[in-house]
């Protein structure tokens, strides 16, 4: 064995072996849609005394850190998007009502002395209210002389400058003795004494009964508690301690939800809830299943299509296939990423992915022994490795911009996709160019040809070797009935309107899950007796989904409530909430990422290729966009964030094929520089097909099984990918190839140079 295979396969051995101590020693971060949880998006807001950049965004993370604590969830997330947004995650709650009304509230807590009564006619003084007790700290105060507010009975009082804020507040809990009553009160620590001792001691000097002697607690510009001082407190003495007590008839969750604000202290900047994400624990767990299944059955498939078609060869890629999984899930666990149920499809979608670069290979192999058996399958199959090499690099060099603008400008559980993606195409190669080069290497060259898979040419090769049909003669054609195509998808967004998803568009999405099927009618009416005849209601079997604007989280309890009268006990599954700006700007996003992709494609094939190559690409690429987003219209599919990545991995996969096509012809070119172009095209096309037809027979595996076993999401998610492979790489041969030969004939350019021969080691048989 030389040098090179050796320090492959230690190479091979390290990678897989860190592989397999990663997945024993580490376990997955799931993503909420996957474990159950809310996911909640807040935007900071500017206020006429701050400005909400990106220091106050911080500052407001960490008040909602502590708040999220003492709320006692189980290991929360909170991380800052951008400079204005912060992400929280809260796993087990399923209820997002108390957490957003908790978490996000501003909380401006503050501390005044009360001057008065503000209405003008004289009434009897109030009942002085719960006894303050025992103390405080100070706080800067500043706040609004003269202000009035009601207190908690509804008389209007007027208040003083605020003596101490929720910055002076060290602590707070929620308290009840059974001795005062059953209610339940918040005791409060500050962190200086003497300000409320200031504060009580100034009370103090008025005589019992009077307003003056009260001191206001006020939360969000609302007195929620307004005590008189006892009348064993003397005047300017003050009440003497660190904590006092603020009482009001709560309730255990009210005193706890008051406690919570006041602890976690006051937000620099106001919160704006812009998106929710709530996932029940079920359907996250079905998801998982239903992905396992679906990779199961897809790699099995798979690997039973390659070991058919390029048999011992074949086996070695299958078993490559399994290493690939095993080096991408260790990958996730390095990173930390976090693993979503769009990442899970992009993680099976990648196994299909991942057999591409091995049929690019094994497909250059074989051509290499049908034109020199004499050198061996060994030198046949590191040919294959060394010309396949182009074509592989430049087309996963295009799916990783794709999956690059899917986390760059999506947003959720589509940014997980992008990552897993990414990851999958990173380990394809090390499995394909290495871990099945490994394999092969003492093998291939040990058994006999038809064993290896490599010595025949393969049904497809050989159907095309004996009728050569030339498809390039018909190109005008092609393209004539490319337009026609092409008409048809706009025809379905002009007529039908395209369904956009709450991601685009803003509102809620609501699903709940019965006991028993429910008819679509009877949950429309439900919903429509709660109060939402607007609402759009569907019914699958046993589940419920219904559409709204922007409804509150009340509305959803009322909703609930109301289908568990009429249709039975339901239990809801999912509950996401986008927020009218953030709608219009993922919708702006989603036209940016398309329009970027194409253009990154474009500059990418111009500069590695030509411009003519990179143009007839792009267009077909357009195309094949257009026909898949028609086709979703004309069904009525939804258009969503899932969708977005569905087309973004369109894009990548559709250029690659492009890519492979091209990068023959650049080949065969340069080799027949005096043959006419569209022969050249036409040569390069019937070359490259056994490859594409392999590659999307594998890919297509993988999607039908997603489609089989995936719910209504990933089907639609593997629908649009399905359509788009057949469209793309149908575009490759008959409308890339057509339009490179036009633009051609308008290029002056010549045709590329033939690269020098590079010299061949002796007695390896190795191409270096």
């Amino acid at each position: 064995m030389s040098r090179a295979p050796l320090w492959r396969a230690v190479a091979a051995f390290v990678i897989v072996a860190i592989a397999v101590l990663l997945t024993v020693t580490k376990s997955p971060r799931l993503g909420l849609d996957l474990r159950g949880g809310t996911q909640l998006v807040f935007e900071t807001r500017d206020s006429p005394t701050a400005k909400a950049d990106a220091e106050a965004t911080d500052r407001a993370l960490d008040v909602l850190r502590r708040r999220a604590d003492a709320l006692g969830v189980v290991d929360p997330t909170l991380v800052r998007s951008g400079e204005r947004r912060i992400i929280v995650e809260l796993p087990g709650v399923l209820d997002p009502r108390q957490a957003a009304q908790v978490i996000g509230r501003t909380a401006q807590l503050t501390f005044h002395p009360v001057l008065g009564q503000a209405d003008p006619d004289p009434s009897p003084s109030p009942s002085a209210g719960p006894s303050a007790d025992p103390s405080a700290d100070p706080g800067s105060g500043a706040a609004g002389d003269g202000q009035v507010l009601a207190d908690e009975s509804g008389r209007r009082l007027r208040l003083g400058p605020a003596t101490i804020t929720g910055d002076g507040v060290s602590d707070a809990s929620a308290r009840n003795d059974l001795q005062q009553g059953p209610a339940w009160f918040v005791t409060v620590d500050f962190r200086d004494a003497a300000a409320w001792q200031r504060l009580t001691g100034e009370a103090a000097c008025h005589d019992p009964g009077d307003d003056r002697r009260r001191v206001a607690i006020v939360l969000d510009k609302e007195i929620i508690s307004s005590p008189q001082v006892d009348t064993t407190v003397p005047c300017r003495t003050g009440i003497a301690g660190g904590s006092t007590q603020i009482t009001g008839s709560f309730t255990h969750q009210q005193a706890q939800d008051l406690a919570v604000l006041i602890k976690g202290g006051a937000l620099p900047v106001p919160l704006a809830l812009i998106e929710q994400r709530t996932v029940g624990p079920t359907l996250g767990a079905e998801a998982i299943e239903a992905s396992a299944e679906a990779a199961i059955a897809g790699v099995l498939l798979t690997a039973l299509f390659i070991v058919t078609v390029y048999r011992l060869s074949g086996l070695l890629a299958a078993i490559a296939l399994v290493t690939y999984g095993l080096i991408s899930y260790a990958a996730l666990l390095a990173f930390g990423a976090t693993l979503t149920l769009p990442g899970l499809a992009g993680f099976v979608l990648a196994i299909g992915m991942a057999v591409d670069a091995n049929v690019l290979v094994f497909e250059r192999a074989r051509e290499e022994y049908a034109r020199a058996p004499r050198r061996g399958l060994r030198a046949a199959l590191n040919a294959g490795f060394k010309n396949a090499w182009s074509a592989i690099a430049d087309s996963n060099i295009t799916t990783l911009l794709a999956a690059g603008l899917l986390f760059w400008l999506a947003s959720g559980p589509v940014r997980g996709f992008g990552v897993t993606l990414a990851i999958g195409v990173l380990a394809s190669l090390i499995s394909a160019m290495l871990i099945t080069r490994v394999l092969a290497h003492p093998i291939i060259g040990r058994v006999g040809p038809r064993l290896s898979g490599l010595a025949t040419q393969g049904r497809v090769r050989t159907w095309i070797t004996r009728r050569e049909p030339r498809l390039m003669a018909r190109g005008r054609l092609w393209l004539a009935l490319a337009a026609t195509a092409l008409v048809l998808a706009v025809t379905g967004p002009l007529l039908h309107g395209l369904n956009l998803g709450i991601e685009f568009t803003g509102g809620r999405l609501v699903e709940f899950t019965s006991a028993a099927p429910v008819n679509t009618e009877t949950a429309r009416q439900a919903v429509a007796e709660a109060g939402h005849p607007a609402a759009v209601v569907h019914t699958s079997g046993t589940t419920i989904s219904i559409r709204t604007g922007q409804i509150s989280a009340d509305d959803v309890a009322g909703i609930e409530r109301a289908l568990d009268r009429d249709a039975g006990e339901v239990t809801k599954q999912r509950d996401e909430l986008i927020g009218p700006s953030l709608g219009e700007e993922l919708r702006r996003n989603a036209v940016i990422a398309l329009a970027v992709a194409l253009a990154a494609q474009l500059l990418y094939l111009a500069v590695r290729f030509r411009w003519t190559f990179g143009t007839a690409a792009v267009i077909a690429l357009a195309v094949d966009t257009a026909a898949v987003v028609g086709v979703f219209a004309w069904l009525g599919k939804p258009i969503d964030g899932v969708f977005l990545a569905a087309m973004l991995t369109v894009v990548g996969y559709s250029i690659n094929d492009k890519v492979v096509v091209f990068d023959r012809v650049r080949e065969l070119w340069q080799a027949r520089r005096r043959d006419r172009f569209a022969d050249v095209v036409n040569s390069a096309i019937l070359q490259t097909v056994p490859r594409t037809v392999n590659t999307g027979l594998g890919a297509l595996f993988i999607l039908v099984a997603l489609a089989v076993f995936g719910g209504d999401t990933l089907r639609d998610f593997a629908l649009a990918l399905i359509i788009g492979i057949v469209v793309g790489t149908a575009s490759s041969s008959f409308v890339a190839g057509p339009l490179a030969i036009e633009l051609e004939r308008l290029n002056e350019q010549p045709p590329p140079e033939a690269p020098r021969p590079r010299a061949r080691r002796e007695g390896t048989g190795a191409v270096v």
